[in-house]
């Protein structure tokens, strides 16, 4: 079985961190920015929970998985452009 690809987590963190210390705080200005800013957040903090259930899913049924930094690396099954 091949691995599932997951995103690594050090993307979470890399977006979260750019929103928190800089758009966040440009973002001050304007209310709805703000909001919308602060909804961002929370729906990444989300999904990257659920990443983390779904490791832990593919664990427990001893499902394979690895990260993957980006989208380059080639899949096996799609011919090369």
């Amino acid at each position: 079985m091949q691995p599932i690809p997951m995103p690594s987590h050090i993307h979470y963190e890399t977006i979260l961190q750019l929103l928190e210390r800089k758009t966040q705080r440009e973002a001050n200005q304007d209310r709805m920015t703000q909001e919308q800013v602060q909804a961002l957040i929370l729906t990444l903090r989300k999904a990257f929970s659920q990443q983390k259930q779904l490791e832990r899913s593919c664990d427990q049924l001893r499902i394979p998985y690895e990260y993957h930094w980006s989208l380059s690396a080639q899949d096996p099954e799609q011919p090369a452009e």
